[in-house]
């Protein structure tokens, strides 16, 4: 028999747990745009970029959507009632989020595209397992970072062109 998926009572600790997972994500995304916002209109600007590369105000509105999704789906994984054990979840969602915003330091601060494509190899991977890691606790919270998956699939693409069209 399949389990179905209950849904989230929307208590007031339950509002609050949102608010603070959403804020939290959020909050990551902030201070990677604090990283980057100082070289996108110098170093980023003179790089060769492929003809894939998207306008640069396609970016805000993206992470910000993949930030919101990614507070959705660690909400998703709190609140989920049973005896599951969450910690290596958990671990790897901070342990990823962490990395995403190292990306942009070592991307766009350092000015080391090379290494930064080794970080966003390394992001690809932790995403993933968190994927596989949320799935066996909620599969909607899984479901909620295929997006993030698939755009730093494309992001990784992007940075790796950027490396080699300006090496």
């Amino acid at each position: 028999m399949v389990e179905q998926e209950k849904s989230v009572k929307f208590t007031m600790k339950n509002i609050f747990k949102l608010g603070f997972t959403i804020i939290l994500c959020q909050s990551i995304g902030i201070l990677g745009s604090l990283v980057t916002m100082p070289s996108i209109q110098n170093w980023y600007l003179a790089l060769n970029k492929p003809f894939f590369n998207p306008p640069n105000w396609i970016f805000g509105p993206v992470w910000t959507l993949l930030y919101l999704m990614m507070g959705v789906a660690l909400f998703l994984v709190w609140t989920k009632k049973g005896k599951i054990k969450k910690t290596n979840a958990y671990l790897v969602f901070f342990l990823q989020l962490l990395v995403n915003f190292m990306w942009s330091y070592v991307f766009f601060y350092l000015h080391l595209p090379l290494l930064a494509f080794i970080v966003i190899l390394l992001l690809w991977v932790l995403i993933l397992i968190n994927i596989i890691l949320f799935q066996k606790i909620a599969k909607p919270a899984a479901y909620l970072l295929i997006p993030y998956i698939f755009w730093v699939t494309f992001a990784s693409l992007l940075n790796l062109s950027i490396v080699l069209l300006n090496n």
